[in-house]
């Protein structure tokens, strides 16, 4: 899940560099829900 999350940050990075502004905040929206469910998940496993 965190690797998903930065290869979206990656890529909306890319794609701010060219220009590509509204994908770039899809992207980072994108990465930037995946990187919470991937703490949720990690706080609730270390908890468990």
């Amino acid at each position: 899940m965190l690797h998903i999350a930065i290869i979206f940050g990656v890529l909306a990075l890319i794609a701010a560099i060219f220009g590509f502004t509204g994908v770039a905040s899809q992207f980072a929206g994108i990465a930037k829900i995946l990187l919470v469910v991937f703490l949720i998940i990690a706080v609730i496993s270390f908890f468990l």
